[in-house]
């Protein structure tokens, strides 16, 4: 019997080859995309209507990390988180794992239950379709990517001058093929990087997965640098406003990208609209609307969660100057060790919070609260 799904969306029963799971987004309520940056594809699978939430409630799990690790069958260590996406309908919270690094790393898909349970996303006989990267960077490619990382489990500790110390990975650059996804009006939105010289790149992906890629360069003015720049890509970005993103880099520029009337394989200038401060990775962006007021959460490596507001944003001219003034104001958020987020119906923002025993917790903040 063809489902829903297949029939409208172009969906194939069958078994996923997932080698890398990391970046995820939620499209046509029960599409889960998930970015594989081994295979250089983008996979979408149904992963079924779930039970509509019959109210949106928050959910908190404690040692998250540790609760992964006794299910998965290994060390805490061993546990790399990668994202985190809510189900629109059910308001389950899904997790890309990586278990264990290196080749021998296994991609593992994850629900939460509201009420803290952990269960292994099927991946055997589902229906699902991908879409290669044509143009993602080869696997023998020399070129690497550095971003500062929470904690010790990535990277290395390195002291660019005395006194400050950053921990810092560098990363292959197929690895970042892909570094987040939005879904909007039957249009995925790909940020990463491609094989070009300059490789910073925004990626417009039809969906059901049956027509062309629009593939952009993209370039920004990064304050804290001094110059223009077309390599660092994109960490994480959010849609904003009609036919826009607004998306952030390392060291730490928050760009806003016109995507209206733009063609395949011309270059996009984003306007810079703050610095948040040099040094530092941003983890994540969301958005959310409270009493009318429409918001944005940074989530940073070395800086605090940050709040900014769109209306801010949308009146603030670009940065083009070293010394330019930071931009767009923010408040700092009391919330510490925030990485991935995720947005629980406008009413919690869902966030995963390292301790300063770096273990992982899931805890949700009511947005009336932020």
């Amino acid at each position: 019997m063809i489902t829903t799904s297949e029939s409208q969306y172009g969906l194939t029963v069958g078994t996923p080859a997932i080698r890398s799971v990391g970046p995820l987004a939620f499209g046509c309520d029960r599409i889960l995309f998930v970015a594989d940056n081994t295979s250089a594809a983008i996979f979408a699978i149904d992963v079924g209507d779930g039970q509509p939430a019959s109210e949106t409630r928050p959910i908190d799990v404690e040692d998250l990390d540790t609760r992964l690790a006794a299910y998965l069958g290994c060390r805490r260590e061993d546990v790399f988180i990668r994202d985190v996406a809510v189900h629109p309908r059910s308001h389950q919270v899904f997790l890309s794992v990586m278990r264990g690094g290196g080749s021998g790393a296994v991609p593992v898909l994850l629900t939460i239950g509201a009420d803290g349970t952990l269960a292994e996303v099927p991946l055997v006989q589902v229906p699902f379709a991908q879409t290669t990267i044509a143009d993602a960077p080869p696997q023998n490619d020399a070129r690497l990517d550095a971003r500062l990382v929470q904690g010790t489990r990535e990277g290395e500790l390195m002291e660019p001058r005395p006194g400050w110390k950053l921990q810092v990975a560098r990363d292959p650059l197929r690895t970042v093929t892909v570094t987040d996804l939005a879904y909007v009006d039957g249009i995925l939105l790909v940020a990463g990087v491609s094989n070009e010289e300059f490789s910073s790149t925004l990626r417009r992906i039809p969906f059901p997965f049956n027509g062309a890629t629009a593939s952009n360069g993209l370039e920004i003015f990064h304050v804290s640098h001094g110059k223009y720049e077309t390599a660092s890509p994109i960490r994480t970005f959010v849609p904003f406003g009609r036919a826009s993103i607004l998306a952030s880099y390392t060291c730490t520029p928050v760009v806003h990208f016109s995507l209206e009337d733009v063609e395949g394989g011309s270059q996009i200038k984003g306007r810079t609209v703050a610095e948040l401060g040099a040094g530092n990775t941003p983890l994540d962006m969301v958005a959310y609307a409270h009493d009318g007021e429409a918001c944005l959460l940074v989530s940073n490596v070395r800086h605090p969660l940050m709040k900014l507001k769109q209306r801010d944003v949308e009146t603030q001219e670009g940065l083009t100057h070293p010394r330019e003034p930071v931009g767009v104001p923010r408040e700092m958020l009391p919330q510490p060790g925030v990485s991935r987020m995720a947005n629980l119906n406008d009413r919690y923002i869902v966030m995963l919070q390292m301790d300063e025993g770096e273990r992982y917790h899931l805890r949700s903040y009511s947005t009336a609260e932020l």
